[in-house]
């Protein structure tokens, strides 16, 4: 087994601070990559110099950026924002092939935590979701194979790709080299899905890797279910790391620190002090 390319994303506490700051404390910590967002990297906010001196900040800091969270919700009946979310997806696969960037995190919607969302299966059927998440995804997939930048879906919890099998079904529905897999092993082990097994299936498919834990049932985050701190959910991390190594994925695992009531109440509020525990976890977790 090769050493493992740990890398953080830059969210929970991180989006404020400028970006050359962010990476030179992620790389001193002894993370080799950053996951960027929207709040460093945003083509509708950047006009294209600012965006490659983003790029340059890091790179200038030794580290990779392994890929750039887009997640915008395309299930919505609102045709305007829907279209403006789809364009804004497609702006930054061509801001990434412009500036090295190899893939963009996205998710199928609808979100469950947005109360303008419809509601699966009480607002929209699942196959209106699907059809509607599917017509997206086809759209945004033309561009990533025109610019050689892949679309790596994430499984998000309350969605209607939200674990392996749903997942499954919406790859079956949308054809494409490009459209790849962010494995966040967290919304699978929530529906109880044989994780190892999910990696394995999904081998050609994954080319990011999320690490975060879980603990609880679906439906609602923070009450039936939460994020914790890695090694105290649910994920088996031992088996979770033999199946990468089984694949021979040798791409970026990134913290997505999601432990928001600790966060706030232990950390107050500091994010490199969320990234200096994780690493902590992750060397732990690694034996």
């Amino acid at each position: 087994m090769s050493e493992r390319k740990w890398a953080y994303l830059a969210s929970v506490g991180l989006g404020d601070m400028p970006v050359r700051r962010v990476a030179a404390e992620l790389a001193a910590i002894g993370y080799r990559g950053i996951e960027l967002t929207l709040a460093h990297f945003n083509p509708a906010a950047m006009d294209p110099a600012a965006l490659e001196h983003a790029a340059q900040d890091v790179a200038a800091e030794g580290l990779a950026i392994s890929e750039l969270v887009v997640q915008q919700d395309w299930v919505t009946r609102d045709e305007t924002q829907r279209r403006a979310r789809i364009d804004l997806t497609k702006d930054c696969l061509r801001a990434c092939a412009d500036c090295g960037i190899p893939a963009i995190n996205v998710f199928a919607g609808p979100a469950p935590w947005d109360p303008a969302a419809p509601k699966l299966g009480v607002d929209i059927t699942e196959d209106e979701a699907y059809t509607m998440a599917g017509a997206a995804m086809e759209e945004v997939l033309a561009v990533a194979e025109d610019v050689g930048v892949d679309v790596a879906l994430e499984a998000v919890f309350g969605m209607v790709a939200r674990d392996y099998y749903t997942t499954a079904e919406l790859l079956r529905r949308v054809p494409s080299e490009r459209f790849r897999i962010n494995m966040d092993p967290s919304h699978f082990q929530l529906y109880r899905n044989d994780v190892p097994m999910a990696v394995r299936n999904l081998a050609d498919r994954i080319v990011h890797v999320h690490l975060k834990d879980v603990i609880g049932v679906p439906p609602t985050c923070g009450d039936t279910f939460l994020f914790p701190l890695l090694g105290e959910g649910l994920v088996d991390w031992p088996a979770f790391f033999a199946a990468l190594d089984e694949i021979g994925y040798d791409g970026f695992c990134s913290v997505e620190f999601e432990s928001f009531k600790y966060f706030s109440t232990v950390l107050a509020g500091d994010g490199l002090a969320a990234a200096r525990l994780s690493m902590e976890q992750l060397r732990r977790l690694e034996g």
